[in-house]
């Protein structure tokens, strides 16, 4: 059992028992839920754009504990100090020591950036769920849904008025995903090893048609790194560790968007 299977097989009873508890009626009856959300296409796109999606990451599987210290408000601040093009959060909290507070606390600081909702979703209940506590975007990793799940809950996601950001680790992921105007985001971390080969990005790229906005995720430690992966055709560079592991991880994403040439 791989490490992915692990989280997948918890996500699902967790989610069955929050079902339980919530319904979906008081989702769509909370404040958030009427609010119109923040284009991460438009943000990865505008004229200027850094295309750093930063994240705010506790612990992962990988490499346990990050940073604890660091708290949601200051480096929300941090990175829109920093000029972020989005903000991603964990709200998975088994696994990476995220929670949903942190997105809806992100959400009060910050109201002019996309929020990107990572977590594993197995479940359209955690799409609606999304909506309710403020995020833009939700992520849907082709690894472990089906061509069909992809597919109802990109729509759904749509419906809500929501974007997706598709992630891919390989040609299989690849084929699951209807490739028309669609943000997709290559994971350059092997999600049931969590090894990482940033030559990942480029090998896949080719097969991406040029309608699609292009994500590279994980690994990411470098301003040169995002030179080399603009000539390929990418939009969005999604990192959270190389920030996370300082102590200020705000400061460490502004100087590392002031040496992106």
């Amino acid at each position: 059992m791989t490490i992915l299977d692990k989280i997948i097989a918890f996500k699902k009873k967790e989610v069955a028992k929050i079902k339980a508890e919530i319904s979906v009626k008081k989702l769509v009856e909370s404040p958030s839920f009427k609010r119109q959300p923040i284009s991460l296409k438009k943000s990865l796109l505008e004229t200027g754009s850094t295309g750093i999606i930063a994240e705010f990451k506790r612990q992962s599987p990988s490499k346990g504990i990050i940073n604890d210290k660091a708290t949601i408000a200051d480096v929300t601040n941090g990175y829109l100090d920093a000029n972020v093009a989005a903000q991603s959060i964990l709200t998975d909290t088994s696994f990476f020591g995220g929670t949903m507070a942190d997105l809806m606390e992100a959400r009060t600081i910050n109201q002019t950036k996309p929020i990107l909702r990572k977590d594993f979703i197995v479940d359209g209940f955690q799409i609606v769920e999304a909506k309710a506590i403020g995020a833009d975007v939700v992520l849907l990793i082709a690894a472990c849904l089906t061509k069909e799940q992809l597919k109802k809950y990109g729509q759904l996601a749509m419906d809500l008025g929501l974007e997706v950001l598709y992630e891919v680790h390989s040609q299989e992921d690849l084929d699951k995903i209807d490739l028309t105007n669609k943000i997709i985001g290559i994971n350059n971390r092997n999600l049931k090893t969590f090894e990482v080969d940033l030559e990942h990005s480029i090998a896949l790229a080719n097969q991406i048609p040029v309608s699609c906005i292009r994500v590279s995720e994980s690994g990411i430690s470098d301003p040169k790194i995002i030179t080399g992966l603009k000539e390929y055709g990418f939009h969005g560079f999604l990192i959270g560790e190389n920030f996370m592991k300082e102590e200020n991880p705000g400061e460490a994403c502004q100087e590392f968007i002031s040496q992106i040439r």
